[in-house]
């Protein structure tokens, strides 16, 4: 599926063809206009049109409950897939580890402009051309089996944006799966800031404080947030109109409630730990 607010039309049919020229596989797919139409869609491809942007993890959900099959793949609106058997190939990959519950591709810029860091969702980022265990995802490509991603609960609806790919992450491992992040497996994005959304510093530290609030055992709250409050302070100790803004989402994090806790549990924390990144920094 793929959420859209009608801002990329060229885009948005270059990926939503990419998609219809998959082989190997059955589909059915839905495009979701968040907030309004999506404008014109190619053939094979439903619309679901929500009259108010309700966010890009809701928008995200809403189109997940109008499709069907074994498997679901989200593509944001910007993103495209090369290679005609790419959803065929990552099923084979999903298939073949056994206990894989979540995937993400590696994300390349079609231009050839470089690829921003922040594509490759471990700590120790290495090649981009390395797979391994992951323990969050670039939300623009993802593919899931569909059991797994209703036992997740769907994307987290409160976030509205940022935080959610983390969210869902965590919740793969509590079922005792792993996330995987593939080398060999390309989706195109352009290397764009995500800084260009006016809220982006506010919603990043609010959410962080709600993906722990909500996710994790209580001890391990206040230790994830201190964790991530000392890598932003060094981060953007020259730039205090940014920390200003991330400090007033952290406060407000702290002060509000986002709703839906499910712990992820001791058990999944001792897992992620011994997969090399326990969920505290």
């Amino acid at each position: 599926m793929s959420l859209t607010q009608g801002r990329r039309p060229a885009d948005l049919t270059a990926g939503l063809s990419s998609l219809l020229r998959q082989q190997g596989v059955e589909l059915d797919v839905v495009c979701v206009g968040n907030g309004g139409g999506p404008g014109p869609v190619p053939d094979g491809v439903a619309v679901l049109e929500l009259p108010a942007n309700v966010g890009i993890p809701a928008g995200r959900n809403r189109g997940a409950g109008r499709v069907s099959g074994e498997w679901i793949f989200f593509l944001d609106d910007d993103a495209s897939l090369p290679s005609p058997t790419f959803l065929a190939d990552a099923i084979a990959v999903v298939r073949r580890e056994g206990d894989v519950g979540l995937l993400q591709p590696r994300v390349v810029d079609p231009t050839g402009a470089t690829s921003p860091r922040r594509w490759i969702p471990r700590i120790r980022k290495g090649e981009p051309t390395d797979s391994g265990d992951v323990f969050s995802v670039w939300e623009g490509a993802t593919l899931l089996p569909r059991d797994v991603f209703d036992a997740c609960g769907g994307w987290g609806e409160p976030y509205f944006y940022a935080h959610e790919g983390i969210e869902l992450a965590w919740r793969v491992w509590a079922q005792g799966l792993r996330v995987r992040y593939d080398g060999e497996l390309v989706a195109h994005h352009p290397a764009i800031d995500p800084a260009r959304h006016a809220e982006y510093h506010r919603l990043n530290a609010r959410n962080r404080v709600w993906l722990a609030k909500r996710n994790l055992p209580w001890p391990l709250v206040p230790v994830y947030v201190a964790s991530w409050t000392i890598v932003q302070v060094l981060r953007w100790a020259r730039t205090p109109v940014r920390l200003g803004q991330w400090f007033g989402g952290w406060a407000e994090g702290w002060r509000t409630s986002p709703g839906g806790r499910r712990s992820i549990g001791w058990a999944a924390v001792a897992r992620m730990a011994r997969a090399g990144r326990p969920p505290v920094i």
